[in-house]
């Protein structure tokens, strides 16, 4: 299966300093304690997750990232 996909990734922090890589198109992340480390990481995790599984379609449109805010109810 070998080649090359462009995926994308988000990158989010917590207050204790830590990184979460996710991938938008498949339900994979992966953390590390700076961004270079959590996006290296998510990049070896990815390859274990295609492994054993198809690649997904990918559009030639790159998605839309951004933030949303919501209300709860009381």
């Amino acid at each position: 299966m070998g080649g090359t996909v462009r995926l994308t990734a988000t990158v989010t922090s917590d207050d204790e300093g830590l990184y979460c890589a996710r991938c938008v198109q498949v339900e994979v992340a992966a953390e590390g304690g700076t961004i270079d480390e959590a996006v290296a990481r998510l990049r070896e995790a990815l390859v274990s997750y295609f492994r054993h599984r198809p690649l997904p379609e990918v559009s030639s449109q790159p998605p839309i990232v951004m933030p949303i805010e919501i209300r709860l109810p009381d």
